[in-house]
């Protein structure tokens, strides 16, 4: 099958699969943002992406890309080294031609890999992995059970250490050298490489991919912040989201406050012994507020 046996038909198979990538990040970008501007409707997305069927079958294909990926990089990294034999050593001087991340593309994807998986443990493991195996995350600071759906409270575990940022600032670096090259390679090995159209091509894809990452930095940094900050775990609407996702149903708040919720009403505090009339007075309903006025 020339899929396999011709070095076209690798390259062929590399590109196909890099497309994978291109549309995950891009996907995977655009649903972080939204956990920057609210944070409660990251969660909601984050519920309706669970272990569903259409879910579980993305997840699969783009597992199954990443993997055809990485394999075919290998396999033609070996070939091509086959081919050169040992005349590599000889070529002190790079040629000035050639971009140096095309030269080191297959590091560049083991540095992603592994970002990936360190991705992977902090967010799927613990989410849409957890759900399908039917346990639950535990924060190891409160003992409490997460709620597979809590994509904020992951943010909070995962960029409250500090080393978080810097390994995902790494990984992102790698990213963007990884998808410049990538993006306008994808399509020469279409067969999309006129001159005019490559160059186009190249800014493009340098245009999308410092985007992509400028975003994903954006979005790293922001959470580091928030999460040294506590505003996951102590933000009174995710707070009451987080009780609503319990299957329970009794778990009260990672604070342990029973008016902590996003409407802190007269009748929550009448309910809850341990809730003070101050804080109710504190945080007015938009009836009360609307009847003051």
């Amino acid at each position: 099958m020339w899929l396999t046996s011709s070095s076209i038909g690798r390259k062929f198979i590399m590109s196909l699969t890099g497309a994978f990538l291109i549309l995950f990040v891009t996907f995977h970008v655009l649903m972080n943002g939204v956990a920057l501007f609210w944070p409660t409707a990251y969660n909601e997305v984050c519920l309706f992406l669970g272990a569903n069927w259409y879910a579980l079958i993305g997840t699969l294909v783009l597992a199954a890309g990443f993997v055809l990926h990485i394999i075919y990089a290998i396999w033609l990294t070996i070939q091509n080294r086959k081919a050169r034999g040992s005349q590599r050593y000889a070529v002190t001087a790079r040629q000035p031609q050639v971009e140096w991340s095309s030269k080191n593309m297959l590091v560049l994807g083991i540095v992603v890999l592994a970002f990936l998986l360190v991705h992977l443990y902090q967010f799927w493991a613990k989410m849409q992995l957890a759900e399908i195996a039917g346990f639950e995350a535990i924060d190891p600071v409160t003992g409490e059970a997460i709620p597979a759906a809590a994509g904020t409270w992951f943010i909070q575990l995962a960029f409250q250490n500090p080393v978080t940022l810097v390994i995902y600032l790494i990984g992102f670096i790698a990213l963007w050298f990884h998808m410049t090259h990538g993006f306008w390679s994808m399509f020469q090995t279409a067969g999309w490489n006129g001159k005019v159209w490559m160059n186009r091509l190249k800014c493009i894809g340098t245009v999308w991919a410092t985007c992509v990452v400028l975003l994903f930095a954006v979005e790293a940094i922001v959470f580091t912040v928030q999460a040294n900050k506590g505003v996951y775990t102590e933000c009174p609407a995710l707070q009451q989201q987080y009780m609503d996702m319990l299957e329970d149903g009794e778990a009260v708040s990672i604070q342990e406050t029973p008016c902590a919720a996003s409407k802190c009403t007269k009748t929550v505090c009448i309910e809850a012994e341990e809730c003070t009339e101050a804080v109710c007075d504190s945080a007015a309903t938009p009836n009360e507020s609307n009847d003051n006025n």
